[in-house]
């Protein structure tokens, strides 16, 4: 027996200027896509700010999501016609196709301030009888996003809120508390830059990330979904061998990088959020410098580690691999060193989880050197 369609879901997003609205709103098209397999539609209601619809539709195309937008009509004058949000809206719920099954609608940024706007919100609300009508919060609004959620609320009902730039543990008190001044549920939470940084928001897992003990069921969730139990245990088995090598690094490294910034990740981790974002942004400078270096290996070399450790041609090799990425022999002596360190303790580790490992010289950027 066939599956029935879900039924078909609009959620209306509002917010203040500068809240990340539309960035908001296609984080949220692809969540709706990748993890409960919808169909979504973006539409660009945004009629006001100069190069929303374009921003949309750049975000759109680069999650894969069709992008409702309408183009200004050119007067006679030379002047561009404004054009009417409702009715922008309108068309684009006319022109949906059976399979979209969810409309997200991106309105123009308001000031509280400014009933024209807040009369065109209400008359969008009207017209789409949203399933979900989302106000979208800068971390950093504080205590004022009682008033704020209180004025959006008067004019269309709110079910939640989607809270924005919650990158710092400064921040995360404001996510705590905004249930509690406004009365308005926060649904999900913005963690990052990227189009795959958005994620529900749990109380709890908040609480313990500012009380600095770490999230790590959502950095578990995180990690399953880069890298499949398969891929897990074949890499195990390498690494039991001693067989790891610059190949299986890089995935390993490509699936870190997947997970957010490095910034984002250390959060999760127990004791760890409070780490100096200098050493963040070192541990990230030396992530590329590594990826510079792999890229300029050949494919032979990723594969099989010992032409760089142990073959009488290693030196050469680490000259013209220093070189092809533009930098200096040591930079790749070290980095070959710190490489063959690592692969040895995790091989020690690997036959024995309760052996003597010391992870700290990799940490400190201690270990072997390369050939020279």
């Amino acid at each position: 027996q066939s599956k029935k369609p879900p039924a078909r879901r609009t959620l209306l997003l509002c917010g203040l200027q500068g809240a990340g609205k539309t960035t908001a709103a296609a984080k949220l098209a692809r969540y709706l896509k990748e993890e409960e397999k919808r169909r979504p539609v973006l539409v660009a209601a945004d009629t006001y700010r100069p190069a929303a619809a374009e921003q949309l539709q750049v975000l759109g195309d680069s999650i894969g999501v069709r992008v409702y937008r309408e183009e200004q009509e050119e007067l006679p004058s030379g002047a561009k016609k404004p054009l009417d949000a409702v009715g922008v809206v309108r068309r684009a719920l006319a022109s949906l196709e059976p399979a979209e099954d969810c409309v997200l609608v991106d309105t123009a940024g308001r000031q509280a301030i400014d009933e024209a706007l807040m009369s065109e919100l209400k008359k969008i609300a009207d017209l789409t009888k949203p399933d979900e009508t989302l106000l979208v919060l800068d971390a950093m609004t504080g205590q004022e996003a009682a008033n704020v959620c209180a004025k959006f609320d008067a004019t269309t009902k709110l079910s939640g809120a989607v809270l924005t730039k919650l990158d710092g543990d400064s921040r995360g008190g404001a996510a705590l508390s905004v249930r509690e001044v406004s009365g308005v549920p926060i649904k999900f939470v913005g963690v990052g830059e990227k189009v795959a940084d958005l994620e529900p928001f749990y109380p709890a897992r908040m609480a313990s990330r500012i009380l600095g003990m770490g999230d790590v069921v959502s950095l578990v969730e995180k990690a399953s979904k880069q890298v499949s139990a398969e891929k897990a245990e074949a890499q195990l088995a390498k690494v039991k061998k001693g067989e790891f090598d610059f190949v299986d690094y890089q995935e390993q490294a490509n699936a870190v990088k997947q997970m957010g910034n490095f910034g984002a990740i250390s959060k999760m981790l127990p004791g760890m959020g409070g780490i100096d974002p200098q050493r963040i942004a070192e541990a990230e400078l030396k992530a590329k410098v590594h990826t510079s270096l792999i890229q300029s290996m050949t494919k032979k070399e990723r594969r099989n580690p010992d032409l760089l450790l142990r073959d009488k041609t290693a030196l050469s090799r680490l000259k013209r691999i220093a070189k092809g990425a533009g930098r200096d022999i040591e930079t790749a002596q070290r980095f070959i060193g710190e490489f063959q360190t690592m692969r040895t303790m995790m091989a020690r580790m690997a036959k024995n989880p309760g052996g003597a490992a010391n992870p700290a010289a990799l940490a400190a950027g201690g270990g072997a050197r390369g050939p020279g």
